[in-house]
C-alpha cells in the first residue's frame, strides 16, 4: 500500500479508538459500564446490533461468496426480520421488567441457578472460541495481503479493542460502533461504485446486470427443498429463523446492546432497524461481488487470488510452472471475454438462438478455466501445505488492491478492520459482563458495591481480551476455522434458545427438567453434527439450532411430566 493509504488506514483507527475512549471516559459504576447507564437511542442501538453481526468476515468472504456462488447466501437472513419482531414482543419487555445485566440473570428467576450457569456456561463457551476466530480470521488475511507478519494484525486488532473496551465498557462499544458502522458501509457503497466505474467502456451497467444474470449469479430465490443445501428459501426463514432467535435472543453480546436502551420502545426499535436493514444490507454486500465477478470477466484475474502464495512457491521452484499456466488460462479468459461481448450484442439484437450459443461458449470456458483453477491449487497444496486453497475470502480485498486507486485502498482496509474491531469488542463486552454477573457476583462475591463489580467487570473483560488474543497467536495450530466460526453459533444456540423459549411459553416446566432436557438437547446437536461430519448422512448446518431447541422443549416436557408422576 502507498503512505497515502497507511495514513488513511491508521487515521481512521485511531479516531475511531479516540472518540470511543473520550466520550464514554468516567463510568461510576457497574450500572453505567455494563448498560451504558440505559441512555442508548434506538438509531444507536440499530447500529450496534448490526455492527456487532457484521465481522470481518462478513465483509471479507461475502463477496467472495457472491463471486462463486452468486446471490444465494443472502437467503440465510430472511428469518432476521419476523425473529425480531418476536423478540421485541415477547423477550425485550421481560428483560426490561426484572432489570437485568445478562440474559441470563431471567433464567434463575424462572428456574433456579443451575440453569442459569449452564445456559451462561454454554454462552462463555461458544463465544470465548469465537472471540479468537474473530480476531484471528481477519488477522491472518490482512496478514497475508498487506505482507506483514501475523503477529502485528493480531496485535492491532485486538490491543486497539482491549483499549477501548475495557475502559468504556458498553457506551464505548456502542459509541464506536457508529463510526464503524459509517466506514463500513461507506467503503462497500464506494467499492460498488467503483467497480461499475472501472468496467470496460463498451460495457454498460445494465450489460453487467445480464452478463451477471446469464451467469446464475442473480438467483437470489431458491424454492427447492434440500436439507442438505444450507441457503434456500426453507432453511433461510425457518432454520435461520431459530438462529437469529437464539443470537439476538439470548447471545449476551447482542442481548447487551439493547438492554442498554433509555426505554422498551427504544429497544424495540433498535432491534425492528436491524430486522428492516439487515437483508438490504448484506444484498449489498453480495451484489458487490457480484460486480467484481462481471469485472474478471473482461479482465484478467489471478489464477489463483492469494498471490503472496504464489509468489512465495515461485521464488522456491521457479516461475515456469505459473508462466506456462497463465499463458494457458489468458488465452482461455480472452476468448470468453469476446463470447460474453457477442452474447450482449445477440441480446441487443433480439438474436436470441445466437445468444444462448454464446453463453453455452461461455459456460464450457469457464469450466476449462476452473480446471486450470483446480490444478494450481494442487500444485499449490504440494508444495506449500500450510496455504488455505480456497481462496474466496482473497477475492474482494484482492480486487481493492489492484485495481482501486490511492486512498480508497486505505479505506477499504479500514472496512475490515472496523468490522473486527465492532465484532471483538461486543464479544469481550459480553463475556466479561457474563462472567461478572452470572459468576463472580453468584457465587464468589455476592455483596460488592457498584463500584466494586465495575471494576471486576472491566478486570474479567481485559481477561477475556487476553484469552481471545492467545488463542488467536495460537489458532494455525486448527483447522478449518473459518467453517468452525460459522458452526460453533448452530452447534450451541439451538440448546439456549430451547432454555428460554420453554422459560417464556412452558409454565408448567421447572428447573431440574429443562436443566436435564437442555443437556440431553445439546448432547443431541453434537450427536448429528458428529454423524453429518462422518457422512452418515448430511443436513445444513442451520437446521442443528431447530432441532436443539425443540429437543430441549420436548424433553423438558417428558421429563417433567416424570417428575410430577413420580410425585
Amino acid at each position: 500500500m502507498s503512505w497515502i493509504d497507511w495514513l488513511v488506514l491508521s487515521g481512521t483507527l485511531i479516531f475511531i479508538v479516540a472518540y470511543g475512549t473520550y466520550k464514554t471516559r468516567g463510568a461510576q459504576g457497574v450500572e453505567d459500564y455494563l448498560k451504558g447507564g440505559n441512555s442508548s437511542k434506538w438509531w444507536t442501538i440499530g447500529l450496534s446490533v448490526m455492527a456487532t453481526q457484521a465481522s470481518a468476515i462478513t465483509f471479507l468472504s461475502t463477496p467472495g461468496q457472491a463471486y462463486a456462488d452468486g446471490m444465494r447466501f443472502v437467503q440465510f437472513y430472511l428469518g432476521l426480520p419476523i425473529a425480531m419482531i418476536v423478540l421485541s414482543i415477547t423477550f425485550i419487555p421481560i428483560f426490561y421488567r426484572l432489570k437485568v445485566y445478562t440474559a441470563y440473570e431471567f433464567l434463575e428467576t424462572r428456574f433456579d441457578a443451575k440453569t442459569r450457569s449452564l445456559a451462561a456456561f454454554l454462552f462463555l463457551l461458544q463465544r470465548g472460541l469465537a472471540a479468537g476466530i474473530t480476531i484471528y480470521a481477519p488477522a491472518i488475511i490482512l496478514s497475508t495481503l498487506l505482507s506483514i507478519p501475523l503477529s502485528i494484525t493480531t496485535l492491532i486488532i485486538g490491543l486497539l479493542v482491549i483499549i477501548y473496551t475495557v475502559i468504556g465498557g458498553t457506551k464505548a462499544v456502542s459509541q464506536t460502533q457508529q463510526q464503524q458502522m459509517a466506514v463500513m458501509m461507506g467503503g462497500m457503497i464506494i467499492a460498488g461504485v467503483m467497480v461499475v466505474f472501472l468496467l470496460p467502456e463498451d460495457i454498460s451497467f445494465n450489460d453487467a446486470l445480464k452478463v451477471a444474470g446469464k451467469s446464475g449469479k442473480l438467483n437470489a430465490i431458491d424454492f427447492s427443498f434440500d436439507l442438505e443445501d444450507r441457503y434456500n428459501i426453507w432453511s433461510g426463514i425457518f432454520g435461520a429463523f431459530f438462529l437469529f432467535m437464539a443470537y439476538f435472543g439470548t447471545d449476551q453480546s447482542q442481548v447487551q446492546r439493547y438492554i442498554s436502551g433509555k426505554s422498551i420502545r427504544e429497544s424495540r426499535l433498535g432491534l425492528m432497524m436491524n430486522g428492516l436493514l439487515k437483508v438490504p444490507m448484506q444484498f449489498l454486500i453480495l451484489f458487490v461481488g457480484v460486480l467484481v465477478f462481471v469485472f474478471y470477466q473482461f479482465n484478467q484475474p489471478p489464477v489463483f487470488f492469494n498471490e503472496v502464495a504464489i509468489q512465495e512457491i515461485t521464488e522456491k521452484e521457479g516461475p515456469e510452472y505459473f508462466e506456462k499456466i497463465n499463458n494457458e488460462y489468458s488465452e482461455i479468459h480472452k476468448e470468453k471475454s469476446e463470447a460474453y461481448r457477442d452474447m450482449l450484442s445477440y441480446m441487443e439484437s433480439g438474436d436470441d438462438l445466437s445468444a444462448e450459443k454464446s453463453a453455452k461458449l461461455v459456460s464450457e470456458l469457464s469450466a476449462k478455466e476452473e480446471v486450470i483453477r483446480e490444478d494450481v491449487k494442487q500444485y499449490i497444496s504440494e508444495k506449500s501445505p500450510l496455504v488455505e486453497t480456497n481462496d474466496k475470502d482473497y477475492i474482494f480485498m484482492t480486487f481493492v488492491m489492484d485495481h482501486l486507486p490511492k486512498g480508497l485502498v486505505g479505506l477499504l482496509f479500514a472496512v475490515i478492520f472496523s468490522a473486527a474491531m465492532s465484532s471483538t469488542s461486543s464479544e469481550l463486552n459480553a463475556l466479561g459482563s457474563t462472567a461478572t454477573i452470572d459468576f463472580y457476583k453468584r457465587y464468589f462475591k455476592k455483596d460488592g458495591t457498584s463500584r466494586h463489580y465495575m471494576l471486576a467487570g472491566k478486570v474479567l473483560t481485559f481477561v477475556w481480551g487476553a484469552i481471545a488474543m492467545i488463542f488467536a497467536f495460537n489458532a494455525s495450530l486448527l483447522e478449518n476455522l473459518i467453517q468452525l466460526v460459522n458452526l460453533l453459533g448452530s452447534l450451541f444456540y439451538g440448546a439456549i434458545l430451547g432454555i428460554f423459549i420453554t422459560a417464556f411459553y412452558v409454565r408448567y416446566v421447572k428447573g431440574t427438567a429443562v436443566f436435564v432436557g437442555a443437556l440431553i438437547g445439546e448432547t443431541l446437536v453434537i450427536v448429528t453434527h458428529l454423524l453429518n461430519t462422518n457422512g452418515i448422512f448430511k443436513i445444513g448446518f442451520l437446521w442443528y439450532n431447530l432441532i436443539g431447541c425443540v429437543s430441549v422443549v420436548v424433553f423438558s416436557l417428558v421429563i417433567q411430566a416424570l417428575i410430577t408422576r413420580i410425585k
